[in-house]
């Protein structure tokens, strides 16, 4: 079995953004392993923040194919994710990965999945797993209905998630670029 279930949820307003993840790592659809699982961090020099769901292993390898493009292409966020996406789509990858990440530097911020698909998020909110639309319902509507800036927006959103969604807690991971 593969332990599943998260939300991540990253935010752009007013040249901050920030990606949150929760800590909850479920063994199947009955057990709850950790809650203190971190499913976001930094990477190529802090510059990179990305915060992944899906699988662990597939995310894991993932995130391998992504830092190893993202060295190769002198940290271009979006050549990166790109040429992730072509490996999936040309076979060089022997298989499609059950996994997905929100990645973000200070310009752009992305969502690559292990399927091939790249995809910049519309009106600056994005979200990835379990309790992904609870967040980004919520964060959407504060975007558009607050003065908050994007830490409280995300904070917020996430404590929302966490109380519907079952395989997220509030036990939070976040980050900003």
């Amino acid at each position: 079995m593969e332990l599943r279930g998260t939300t991540i949820l990253g935010v752009k307003k007013d040249g901050r953004t920030i990606i949150a993840g929760d800590g909850q790592a479920t063994l199947g659809e009955h057990v709850i392993m950790k809650s203190n699982s971190k499913k976001v961090r930094r990477i190529f020099n802090d510059k990179v923040v990305i915060g992944f769901a899906g699988g662990v292993a597939d995310a894991f390898a993932l995130e391998a194919r992504f830092e190893e493009l993202l060295q190769k292409f002198s940290g271009n966020l979006l050549r990166s994710a790109v040429e992730v996406a072509l490996g999936f789509r040309d076979d060089k990858y022997p298989r499609k990965l059950d996994a997905q990440m929100i990645v973000a530097d200070k310009n752009m911020m992305l969502i690559i999945s292990g399927g091939g698909e790249v995809i910049e998020p519309e009106g600056n909110v994005c979200s990835i797993g379990s309790g992904s639309l609870y967040a980004m319902a919520s964060a959407r509507a504060l975007m558009e209905n607050t003065d908050l800036d994007a830490m409280e927006i995300v904070k917020k959103s996430m404590k929302i998630a966490s109380d519907m969604c079952v395989y997220t807690n509030d036990n939070l991971t976040i980050e900003e670029v």
